[in-house]
């Protein structure tokens, strides 16, 4: 079997030294003649996304041994984008997107491991595990950590959304301070990632249809007999990957990021999502761009009514069978390549040829003929505001237009503050800027201030918009990642509070209702603020981080 890398670690009489250090971790004579796999575990008590990944390190471990292999875990890092979110920590989020890919791919060149498990729970974790397996391109799979169970508060699923909705309804007193305690006590009742169609779960879906997955480890639940199994099948297909020399740029297409956006769209997936497959994309050296996300929206119906825009979580999604078999009515349809290879050695059309249909019944996943929204719900808008692009999240419930009053805040806290003590009112448009990749640094997403302008009852009445980022919880009418951005000199600098702004998703557009003229004019008299950061790894991030749409990478260009 296949050891490329290992050999070049332990082989020979002059590598006594390092199996000599290998043998006080555990290995024995026997080992050193086995393929070493090492598994990237994002375990820690930071967050309930991933504490119980140890546990399934354990499963995926037995799974190598089974197949012959020797396992090697290691640890990478992970921070909470719901314990940080609204707080200057917030600005290490994206931050360990590069971190997690960074650490990941250092481990493995060094240790020359000869194939890759990555376990991923919470939102970066995903991407940044990706990114450093198509950088290391051996032998890998991804494995989703699974999604929480809903919490239940007055019968009704609860889950981290609700409790930042909840805080809004506080500060408008529609909620007393035992009901938000309640909600705060139930809404994360074990392990698991945020349980919507939220970023984590977004991105795991987008992993597995990008072939970089075994067949429905997107959509299991983080503790369960189906994640144990999942675990231990990557163990032992890892190993098939070796032996047959099959590695991510070999799965990797143009038409896989097509599959993967295609799904994206029809689940009513994170806008985060845009961000991480262009960055997922551009390490693979595959050309993708927000204009891909244009054309496949225009093709893509939105088919899963689940939240935070739908009714239903991800648990919900888990019991009626999971992705595969929406898959595989979207490859019926002509909506998605079949043919695409994946980790397990076979055509994504062949992974679920004997996929069973939903059950008649369900009402999680529409069918083509009735969905919630006959085109894609993540719109690119260009416009005087947006240059170079800007991604809304509309999911048909908001309107297609909105015309407002500017109340321009230079951080979220800020605007925060103004939305809680009700200063913001019905026809305001929320200007958050200088919260770009740059200029945060780190592009800080906005749940705090959209979740209390929906708690406050003004879901349908205001709009948001930022160089910042949005949660995947977030819904309502907003558009995130204005660029350029305003610390770089991006026409959202100058919008000044009373100016006129209109969103129109019919038409793709952010449009300031100031002549062109003056817009100018004010540009002239802009002045970069100075770096919030001037040493540390936020100010490295913010001297090296590409724009938004770009996907936010830090290793981009590198080679002069």
């Amino acid at each position: 079997m296949n050891r490329y890398y290992s050999k070049q670690v332990v082989d020979g009489p002059n590598r006594a030294p390092s199996r000599a250090m290998l043998r006080a971790v555990g290995f024995e004579t026997p080992d050193f003649e086995k393929p070493q796999i090492g598994i990237a575990s994002t375990w820690s008590m930071v967050t309930p996304c991933n504490k119980h990944i140890h546990d399934l390190v354990a499963h995926v471990d037995t799974g190598i041994a089974e197949a012959g292999g020797k396992a090697i875990p290691f640890n990478t890092i992970t921070v909470s984008d719901g314990i940080s979110m609204g707080t200057e920590g917030m600005k290490y989020s994206l931050v360990s997107r590069e971190v997690i890919a960074d650490s990941i791919e250092t481990v493995v060149g060094c240790q020359g491991f000869d194939g890759v498990i990555a376990l991923g729970g919470c939102d970066k974790n995903m991407p940044g595990c990706v990114m450093a397996m198509i950088r290391l391109n051996r032998p890998s799979i991804f494995v989703y950590g699974g999604t929480i169970l809903p919490g239940r508060y007055n019968d009704t699923d609860v889950d981290i959304v609700s409790v930042f909705e909840a805080v809004g309804a506080h500060a408008n007193a529609s909620i007393s301070d035992d009901a938000l305690r309640a909600i705060e006590s139930q809404a994360i009742p074990g392990p698991g990632s945020c349980g919507g169609m939220y970023t984590a779960n977004t991105m795991a879906c987008a992993i597995e249809a990008l072939g970089l997955s075994l067949p429905n480890s997107s959509a299991q639940a983080a503790v369960s007999p189906d994640k144990a199994a999942d675990c231990k099948a990557a163990g032992r297909a890892v190993m098939d990957l070796i032996d047959r020399d099959i590695k991510p740029r070999d799965i990797l297409t143009k038409a896989s990021f097509e599959n993967a956006i295609t799904l994206i769209m029809a689940l009513g997936g994170s806008t985060n999502a845009v961000l991480h497959m262009i960055a997922i994309a551009k390490t693979a050296g595959i050309d993708v761009t927000l204009e891909d996300f244009t054309r496949i929206a225009k093709r893509t119906p939105v088919l899963a009514d689940l939240k935070p825009s739908g009714a239903y979580t991800m648990s919900a999604l888990v019991a009626i069978g999971g992705v595969t078999p929406l898959m595989k009515r979207l490859i019926d349809a002509g909506l998605m390549t079949g043919d695409a290879l994946t980790v397990t050695g076979r055509s994504l059309a062949e992974n679920v040829a004997d996929v069973a249909d939903y059950p008649a019944n369900q009402a999680v996943i529409r069918p083509l003929s009735n969905p919630i929204k006959a085109t894609g719900h993540l719109t690119i808008c260009y416009g005087n505001l947006a240059p170079e692009g800007a991604v809304a999240k509309i999911s048909g419930k908001e309107g297609d237009t909105f015309t407002g009053n500017a109340r321009v805040f230079d951080a979220e806290e800020a605007a925060l503050a103004a939305i809680l003590d009700g200063r913001i009112g019905a026809g305001d448009v929320i200007v958050i800027r200088y919260e770009g990749p740059k200029g945060g640094p780190g592009m800080r997403e906005m749940l705090s201030p959209t979740a209390a302008v929906m708690g406050k009852g003004l879901g349908n009445h205001v709009a948001l918009i930022t160089d910042g980022r949005f949660s995947g919880g977030t819904h309502g009418f907003v558009v995130g990642h204005i660029t350029p951005e305003a610390y770089c000199g991006g026409p959202i600098a100058i919008v000044a509070d009373g100016d006129r702004i209109t969103i129109n998703a019919t038409e793709h557009t952010v449009h300031l209702h100031v002549p062109d003229a003056e817009i100018q004019e004010r540009l002239a008299k802009w002045r970069a603020p100075k770096p919030r950061y001037t040493h540390g790894v936020l100010a490295k991030y913010a001297a090296l981080v590409s724009s938004a749409s770009e996907g936010a990478t830090t290793d981009h260009n590198l080679v002069q």
